[in-house]
């Protein structure tokens, strides 16, 4: 018969903490760690940002082929 090395849940942590694995190493298997949670958040405010300055960009070129002494109307999108 074979073994296997599989730890039961309510077994002692392999790692030597002292704790029962479904309350140590468990938890660490599945998920992002914080410092990948942080990354995560970064690179969507980073993107947030990107969009949001995107968007600015846009009205201010609009606003510049407008000649001189008109302005741009977003009400009816066109110079005014």
């Amino acid at each position: 018969m074979a073994t296997t090395n599989k730890v039961g849940r309510n077994e002692p942590c392999p790692c030597g903490s002292g704790k029962k694995f479904k309350a140590c190493c468990v938890r660490k298997s599945g998920g992002l760690s914080n410092v990948q949670w942080l990354i995560v958040a970064a690179v969507v405010v980073v993107l947030a940002l990107a969009l949001a300055s995107s968007f600015r960009l846009s009205e201010d070129a609009e606003a510049s082929i407008c000649p001189p002494g008109q302005i741009w109307s977003q009400a009816h999108s066109h110079c005014h």
